[in-house]
């Protein structure tokens, strides 16, 4: 079989920093990595300007349309820094679905989840402005949707503002010990095949 010519990364985005290389505001841009990206490269699933962690680029177009217009949904997890401390029965809502808003008057009702309190990270970076010693808690939060802010919204839906929001994994594509900034390229199978996607050819 012909050899694609497509490329494969996944990157750890920094806080401050917005998915994509072109913009017409003064902010911090993926081309201001120290990393030399082909041509065509974009990002997939954005994260926003705030949030942190696991972001995939790739040359390849196709790839948006075969994870997340799948017929089998695709799993992402994140770690959630929640303002106050947050009781069972608030993480029990966020696992049975709430209702969040989607536009002026409209509401949407999320689909059941995987969410559960967790320690705080031990390798995690601490941020200017993050205030350690006020009451928060850490949770870990995997979903099979993305609607626009769905996990800052969910958040706000139980009551606890979403102090900072880190993702994890998309599927088997994991952040693990990645820095802030640093770049990995992957082959094309295993890229897929971390992602759970068969018929990508």
């Amino acid at each position: 079989m012909e050899a694609s010519s497509h490329r494969y990364f996944i990157i750890h985005k920094p806080y401050k920093m917005v998915s994509q290389f072109v913009s017409p505001d003064n902010v911090r841009l993926l081309g201001d990595l120290d990393f030399d990206f082909p041509e065509g490269t974009h990002a997939i699933g954005r994260l926003d300007n705030d949030s942190e962690g696991l972001l995939i680029l790739t040359t390849n177009k196709k790839v948006t349309r075969l994870l997340f217009e799948d017929t089998v949904p695709h799993k992402r997890t994140y770690l959630v820094k929640g303002k106050h401390i947050i009781p069972p029965e608030k993480v029990k809502m966020l696992n049975e679905g709430v209702a969040i808003r989607t536009g002026v008057h409209e509401e949407y009702l999320t689909r059941p989840c995987e969410a559960e309190i967790v320690e705080r990270p031990l390798n995690l970076t601490v941020r200017e402005g993050d205030f350690e010693d006020h009451p928060h808690t850490w949770l870990r939060i995997s979903l099979t949707e993305g609607k626009f802010h769905q996990v800052r919204k969910m958040m706000l839906a139980i009551g606890h503002r979403c102090q900072r929001l880190i993702r994890t994994s998309i599927e088997d594509l994991q952040l693990g010990d990645m820095k802030a900034g640093e770049v990995r390229e992957l082959p094309e199978e295993e890229f897929f095949n971390r992602l759970n996607i068969k018929n990508y050819r």
